[in-house]
């Protein structure tokens, strides 16, 4: 997950919904993402704890992972989509990240203002900023995967179920990096013996910078044409976030 503060009344007309954009466009849109937000910052979650929590859980536990990294605390959070975990900031400062999940509800004091966008990628430029953010690091971190693991032609599919990647697995058996609570197959999966294997972990495959700082206030964001002004600016900033993952429970997705 990533999470993204632009500046006051900041404008790209090429910022989309990363599904919409080459891979080609998005690493470029990714140059000046980085180079223009007040504060940008990525969290990620392992398959062990997507196991544990669930992946929608999960996904929000990257999520507020990544708001802990921020450089700038956002006063108030805009988030794709229809669902989210209230967010109770750990520490007024950024950090590496909370360890766990913390359980909270969104009348718990503390808790960040907030508000879902669905769609909101294609109506708000931070969430579509978090968006490429989001795809183009997870893409990185599964690249870098392949060429440890190249018999799951994770290039070519970045973990996704396709026809190649379940017949790696049947062949193969799954990998660390494979999350269990999913059918991998129809069948049962062997389980391959990977002690000793020169493998990291998902904070070593996955290592951008902690976050972009411009050392200016965070404001809040204009709505695209078209698109509804939701929520109210707090002394701050608006905050937007995004996640890359494509929930399929025939299918058996690595990270």
């Amino acid at each position: 997950a990533a999470a993204v503060i632009l500046p006051r009344d900041y404008s790209n007309a090429e910022l989309d919904d990363s599904k919409k954009l080459s891979a080609r466009r998005r690493y470029a849109l990714r140059e000046q993402i980085v180079n223009d937000a007040l504060a940008w910052a990525v969290g990620v979650v392992t398959p062990e704890e997507i196991d544990k929590i669930n992946i929608l859980h999960a996904s929000f536990l990257a999520m507020h992972r990544a708001i802990d990294r921020l450089a700038v605390r956002p006063a108030a959070l805009i988030i794709d989509g229809n669902r989210f975990d209230p967010y109770l900031p750990v520490s007024p400062v950024a950090t590496d990240g909370r360890a766990e999940r913390v359980v909270t509800r969104p009348d718990d004091p503390g808790v960040l203002p907030y508000r879902c966008i669905v769609k909101g990628d294609g109506k708000y430029q931070s969430i579509a900023a978090a968006s490429i953010l989001a795809k183009t690091f997870r893409d990185d971190y599964m690249d870098r995967l392949a060429e440890q693991y190249p018999m799951y032609h994770w290039k070519q599919n970045k973990g996704y179920p396709t026809r190649r990647h379940r017949e790696a697995i049947r062949t193969y058996g799954i990998s660390p990096f494979h999350r269990k609570s999913y059918r991998l197959l129809e069948d049962e999966m062997p389980q391959l013996d990977f002690d000793g294997a020169q493998h990291g972990t998902l904070s070593e495959m996955v290592r951008p910078d902690t976050g972009h700082d411009r050392r200016s206030a965070a404001h809040g964001e204009r709505p695209r044409r078209g698109a509804r002004h939701v929520g109210a600016q707090r002394g701050g900033g608006f905050a937007g976030f995004a996640r890359y993952y494509q929930e399929d429970h025939r299918g058996g997705r690595a990270a």
